[in-house]
């Protein structure tokens, strides 16, 4: 689990709970929550596909609960396979399903194995990150989407609640109840996106980048094995996707 995402979410709901003090009744009107979240979820139906929607539970897991790829274990890993293919040739390499379950490194590892050309691992390779990307760039996007929508249904609830109110302002009772829908309606789409819609987006964003860099860095090893690099070579080119701090750990 991400700790930082839950405690980043129930931090700020109890902060702007404890701010509304003893108002957070105040806060809580259903017609004005129909409204926004309703009409978001509408919208994000005319936006998106339907599989699309029904997938964002996926989505939202892999916010709530991926861990950063370890690139210091994936790299010390790499370096042992070089040296292996230095030692004992390509075809020890070949039962690497048993030592990793990396699917992405296994496949570059049968293809060297296979003796494939380096330039078709590479562009097997790479489109896999490309697509990878772009898959990445879907499940984001449909939070990126309901941020942006969210304070628009916010606006058209407030409308709503002028309209309703400058139609029977000679009724003072329903004032009240018609500001409290043009009122609230905002807050809620407000909530809703910056709350959830964006930094959930954020985050999907950083742990997109993430994965790609430890694919970037995956491919980089596969092409140096199978151009059979000395191990300390292959270390060498790796530890420069690390951060200057990070790279003693691979030191020997």
């Amino acid at each position: 689990m991400d700790i930082a995402t839950v405690v980043g979410f129930i931090l700020t709901i109890v902060l702007i709970v404890s701010g509304m003090g003893s108002f957070v009744t105040a806060f809580i009107d259903p017609p004005s929550l129909l409204i926004v979240v309703g009409g978001t979820i509408g919208t994000l139906l005319i936006w998106h596909p339907l599989s699309m929607i029904l997938g964002v539970g996926k989505v939202l897991k892999k916010a709530l609960f991926a861990s950063p790829p370890e690139l210091n274990t994936l790299i010390a890993t790499i370096i042992d396979f070089a040296g292996r293919a230095r030692r004992e040739g390509i075809l020890s390499l070949q039962n690497a399903e048993a030592e990793t379950d990396d699917a992405f490194f296994i496949k570059g590892i049968n293809m060297v194995v296979d003796g494939l050309e380096t330039s078709v691992i590479e562009d097997i390779l790479n489109t896999e990150i490309e697509f990878t990307e772009e898959r990445h760039k879907t499940g984001s996007g449909i939070f990126s989407t309901l941020a942006a929508l969210a304070p628009a249904m916010g606006m058209i609830g407030t409308l709503i609640g002028l309209v309703i109110m400058l139609q029977n302002l000679s009724d003072p009772e329903t004032i009240g109840p018609s500001m409290a829908i043009a009122l609230i309606t905002t807050f809620y789409g407000a909530l809703l996106a910056n709350v959830v819609g964006l930094p959930i987006a954020g985050k999907l964003e950083i742990r997109s980048q993430e994965e790609v860099l430890a694919l970037r860095v995956t491919v980089e090893g596969i092409l140096a094995i199978a151009a059979g690099d000395n191990p300390r070579i292959v270390e060498n080119k790796l530890n420069s996707y690390l951060a200057p701090v990070n790279r003693g750990a691979l030191a020997q």
